[in-house]
C-alpha cells in the first residue's frame, strides 16, 4: 500500500505545485483516504482523490484549466467496461481512452524528478 507520507513529501518536494489545499484525510491500520486540490504553476488546477486499502485502490485525479474547462480526468470508476484497459481509463473532452497510466507528466511535458 503506497503511504500518504509519500504524497505529502511529493508536494512539498516538486516544483509543478504552487499550492495545496488537503480537503479530507483520514487513516486507519489498513487504509487512507485522502482529498486534495492542487494548483499548478501553470495556474492549472487538479482535484486528486485517493482511497487505499489491502483489497484494492480508487481513484480519480481529474485536471481542469482555471476557467474550469476540463484538460483531463484519470479514474478507475467501474462504468467504461468496452475499454481495453477496465476499470482504469482516463476522460478527455470528446471522448474516454483506455490509457491505463496517468500521463500526466509524458502528454504535458513535465518531468519525473524536477523539483525546487
Amino acid at each position: 500500500m503506497k503511504s500518504s507520507m509519500e504524497i505529502f513529501k511529493w508536494l512539498d518536494d516538486t516544483s509543478l505545485v504552487d499550492s495545496y489545499t488537503i480537503n479530507d484525510f483520514r487513516t486507519s491500520k489498513d487504509t487512507f483516504y485522502i482529498n486534495i486540490r492542487l494548483i499548478f504553476t501553470n495556474s492549472t488546477e487538479m482535484t486528486y482523490r485517493e482511497y487505499f486499502s489491502k483489497t484494492g485502490r480508487k481513484y480519480s485525479f481529474h485536471w481542469q484549466k482555471k476557467s474550469g474547462e476540463m484538460i483531463s480526468r484519470w479514474d478507475n470508476a467501474p462504468h467504461h467496461t468496452h475499454i481495453s484497459t477496465f476499470p482504469h481509463h482516463r476522460h478527455l473532452l470528446d471522448h474516454c481512452t483506455g490509457k491505463s497510466r496517468h500521463q500526466f507528466s509524458r502528454d504535458y511535458g513535465i518531468h519525473k524528478g524536477r523539483n525546487k
